[in-house]
């Protein structure tokens, strides 16, 4: 039987900072994500924000829509659509639309929106945004199954509501929904049979939650009477990756700090480092992110594998911590050295590989006898003196041998 394999991907908030043409940081981020079906990864997820000036795509349906046209095979997700801002009917039916237009390959990503700011600019109380994730998720997945839904809330109401076709693809459009250190999104993954996506994985506090928030997936699954899969879970965290570890760590001094102060001053996330520690350090120390080399990744994968027992795909929290070269660089490292290393790709090659190394002497000296035979026939049938120089030493060599 073959061994269910990682997949692999990168989460695009995306973070550009604001001094950039945004023009350009968005055909940025078209080119990421051809780089990532050039390279074989296996999803790329694109957020929704609407402030804060660095996380600049309002639609993610709209980036699909054109990264779709850009690329092959790369399954492409909104990471997340923030439910709270949106009628599940209209929503569902952007969702459907896309699933044709990629072929299959949207995945819906849901959630309550991450930036408190959005929520406010619209009216709706921060308290309220899980609560409405929760009330939207049910239509949302009946809509998508091809069921007609009647159903009302304090703000959104359907009456009959029905999409216009089937899924592209008969098992539907996969849906997977927001997780961080918070059980809302284990609890809502179990109840509909979704997956969980788990942003954040490697902070200290999602990190140590993994195992407990599987838990309550599976334990509200049983409950509803759902199934879920470890292959639909999604691990999120930052990584860069060098050649050598000290020259990764020269690269994201283009554009760490400037992060960390946008993450925990602006996006209000406690992602800030203890005074007078380097930042690095702090990171590495802390299992927070991957800066170093392909081998360190690997190491990274393994620790998020034992902590959580086992998961489906890990994403890449992409950032702008090295500049674009280098950061193209990082990807590609990986895809060469350390996912062929996690996956076990290369298994039979080492063994092809290390199978004629110890049987060299044996393979060599049956290749010398082959060619000395058919220049000893030649020999006979021409005459020993008609073989060059090089042919007659390894005649008489072949000769002695014998």
């Amino acid at each position: 039987m073959a061994q269910s394999r990682l997949r692999f991907g990168a989460f695009i908030p995306p973070h550009t900072p604001p001094d950039e043409n945004p023009i350009l940081a968005l055909e940025h981020d078209f080119e990421l994500v051809e780089w990532l079906d050039k390279l074989n990864y296996d999803e790329a997820w694109i957020g929704e924000h609407h402030s804060g000036g660095w996380e600049i795509t309002a639609s993610p349906e709209l980036f699909i829509a054109a990264a779709a046209q850009r690329t092959r095979s790369i399954r492409l997700g909104t990471g997340v659509s923030s439910l709270p801002y949106h009628h599940p009917y209209i929503l569902a039916d952007r969702i459907r639309q896309l699933d044709y237009m990629t072929r299959g390959r949207a995945m819906f990503g849901v959630g309550p929106g991450s930036l408190p700011s959005d929520a406010f600019m619209q009216g709706i109380p921060t308290p309220r945004v899980r609560d409405r994730m929760e009330e939207a998720i049910d239509p949302l997945v009946r809509l998508l199954n091809g069921e007609t839904v009647t159903a009302k809330t304090d703000w959104f109401e359907l009456n009959n509501a029905s999409l216009q076709f089937l899924p592209y693809n008969p098992a539907g459009v996969e849906m997977a929904v927001a997780n961080q250190v918070s059980p809302t999104g284990a609890r809502a993954a179990g109840k509909f049979g979704l997956g969980l996506l788990s942003i954040g994985a490697t902070s200290a506090g999602a990190f140590n939650a993994l195992a407990a928030n599987w838990a309550i997936a599976e334990e509200t699954a049983r409950e509803y009477g759902k199934l879920i899969d470890r292959a639909s879970w999604r691990l999120v965290g930052p990584v860069h990756v060098a050649e050598t570890r000290e020259k990764a760590r020269a690269n994201v001094q283009y554009g760490l700090t400037r992060w960390i102060d946008y993450m925990s001053k602006v996006a209000a996330l406690p992602l800030g480092t203890p005074p007078g520690v380097d930042p690095v350090d702090y990171m590495i120390e802390t299992g927070f992110a991957v800066i170093g080399t392909p081998d360190d990744y690997v190491a990274q994968v393994e620790r998020l594998t034992a902590q959580a027992g086992g998961f489906g795909c890990f994403l890449h929290l992409d950032n702008h911590w090295a500049d674009w070269a280098e950061t193209k660089r990082s990807y590609e490292l990986i895809a060469r050295f350390a996912i062929p290393k996690i996956n076990k790709l290369n298994v039979n090659r080492f063994a092809s590989e290390d199978w004629l190394r110890d049987n060299n002497t044996v393979f060599r000296g049956e290749l010398t006898a082959a060619v000395g035979a058919k220049i000893a026939e030649h020999a006979a049938a021409k005459g020993v003196d008609k073989l060059s120089p090089d042919y007659l030493k390894l005649f008489n060599a072949t000769k002695k041998a014998g």
